[in-house]
């Protein structure tokens, strides 16, 4: 079993940035594949950004290419996301989440690959 604990998340300005991180529990933090969703409000789960085990191959939403950077501190069991230059529909619920399914990043975007989430934390982004 593995936990998840998002934290980072708050009200920011259109233009801002804010910084994510995820906490695992997990023993073999670098085997497993790392992602970020995000919920909007009436609006599907979707995948913001992967890292694939070990770091070895990120993935990218075209809404956020540019602007997000996914990063993994396996020895500290954590993966980040850098968020730049935050629009107003960047706002959602953000999850961590992680799968045991190992393949290449752009191969992993699909909640239902993923085995563990987060409890999620909201981002705002205000005009």
């Amino acid at each position: 079993q593995v936990q998840l604990v998002e934290s980072g998340g708050g009200l920011v300005q259109a233009g801002g940035s804010l910084r994510l991180s995820c906490a695992a529990s997990a023993r073999t933090f670098s085997s497993y594949t790392m992602g970020w969703f995000r919920q909007a409000p009436g609006k599907e789960r979707e995948c913001v950004s992967v890292s694939s085990y070990r770091g070895g191959s990120t993935y990218y939403a075209d809404s956020v290419k540019g602007r997000f950077t996914i990063s993994r501190d396996d020895a500290k069991n954590t993966v980040y996301l850098q968020m730049n230059s935050l629009k107003l529909e960047d706002t959602a619920v953000y999850y961590c989440a992680a799968a045991t399914f190992l393949a290449r990043a752009n191969a992993v975007v699909a909640a239902a690959q993923y085995d563990y989430w987060g409890q999620g934390t909201q981002v705002t982004v205000s005009s």
